[in-house]
């Protein structure tokens, strides 16, 4: 059967076929009822599109990457729903790679978006090397940082204030009555476990407490089974702490299956944080105290800055979107241990 063509198209729908492409490659400058009336001729006509040859013609696909560093971590999971949905309704399809927070992944997971001559990237970095990114711009490939600052003005970035999180989390703690504090975390070379430790440093300072008296347990993964061993850790080395901030909550749910487990009571005897407020977390045995962030938002808000920053990179103005994480109290912290 022969393929339906961009001229059957326009006929079809009663329009040229620079609104047939327009459709398909520019969809937000044709009016709603016209795209309307293209798509279902495009349905109609089973139109597929010949991906390969407008990518040559045009220099790039009508494709995004998505890099994150822990596609198993729901947080991650609801910053790609954002991202994906934005895409769609703009005629974008999004290509996701996991680094896993390995630099050498995250090289080769951009090196292959290039090869494919993605639009523009979407990136949660595993390092700090402006470089790798730098290259990016230099073939016309635009890019957005996800969760992370920027530190330039011409880059785009969305972010969560990390440090303003794990000085709000430990505050919180601090003001159930705990005094000995330990922060559950994945590898501090990831900036946000850095930044929340920063934070949670602050909220024990200005609470007239030792900073240094925060007990760090470092994970190389950041799931609940790293959770459990940590948790194992705190248990083995002798007086429990009265509080513990986990770096996020898969960590978190990981240290409280843990200490029930062990008999530990949850909060009567140590009282536990988490951070990102997953699903999971208000429907765990005891229900996790979290620090919230806008992650669906995150991902759309990212993908809009983007595919502006393609389509009108004339006038596109790059911005720094910085978010305050929101505190959400549950049952895991509703008191302290009383010695």
């Amino acid at each position: 059967m022969a393929m339906v063509s961009i001229k059957e198209v326009a006929a079809h729908a009663g329009v040229s076929p620079g609104t047939v492409s327009n459709v398909l490659n520019r969809p937000g400058k044709v009016a709603p009822a016209t795209r309307e009336r293209v798509e279902a001729a495009i349905s109609e006509l089973g139109f597929v599109r010949h991906g390969s040859a407008s990518t040559l013609r045009a220099g790039y696909s009508r494709t995004i990457g998505l890099s994150v560093i822990d596609i198993g971590n729901p947080f991650f999971t609801e910053v790609a729903a954002g991202v994906e949905d934005v895409a769609s309704e703009l005629g974008y399809a999004v290509i996701l790679g996991n680094s896993a927070g390995s630099q050498d992944k995250e090289d080769r997971n951009l090196r292959v978006l290039a090869e494919h001559r993605v639009r523009g990237v979407l990136i949660t970095p595993s390092g700090e090397d402006p470089g790798r990114l730098d290259r990016l711009r230099e073939n016309g490939i635009s890019v957005v940082l996800v969760d992370h600052p920027a530190h330039r003005p011409d880059q785009c970035a969305v972010a969560v204030d990390d440090v303003a999180g794990g000085r709000a989390a430990v505050a919180h703690l601090l003001s159930k009555g705990a005094r000995s504090v330990a922060y559950v975390t994945g590898p501090l070379t990831i900036r946000q476990c850095m930044e929340r430790r920063e934070g949670a440093k602050q909220a024990m300072r200005s609470a007239g407490l030792d900073p240094d008296e925060l007990r760090v347990v470092e994970s190389t993964t950041m799931t609940a089974r790293a959770g459990e061993k940590a948790a194992a850790e705190l248990m083995s080395g002798g007086a429990l702490p009265e509080a513990v901030f986990c770096a996020n909550d898969l960590l978190a749910l990981g240290v409280l299956r843990a200490l029930l487990r062990s008999g530990v009571r949850v909060p009567e005897e140590v009282a536990l944080m988490g951070y990102d407020d997953i699903d999971f977390a208000a429907a765990s045995t005891v229900s996790l105290s979290s620090m919230r962030q806008p992650t669906y938002q995150l991902g759309r808000i990212a993908t809009e800055l983007l595919l502006d920053e393609c389509d009108n990179p004339e006038t596109h103005a790059h911005q720094h979107i910085m978010f305050q994480p929101e505190l959400v109290a549950r049952e895991s912290t509703q008191s302290t241990a009383t010695g």
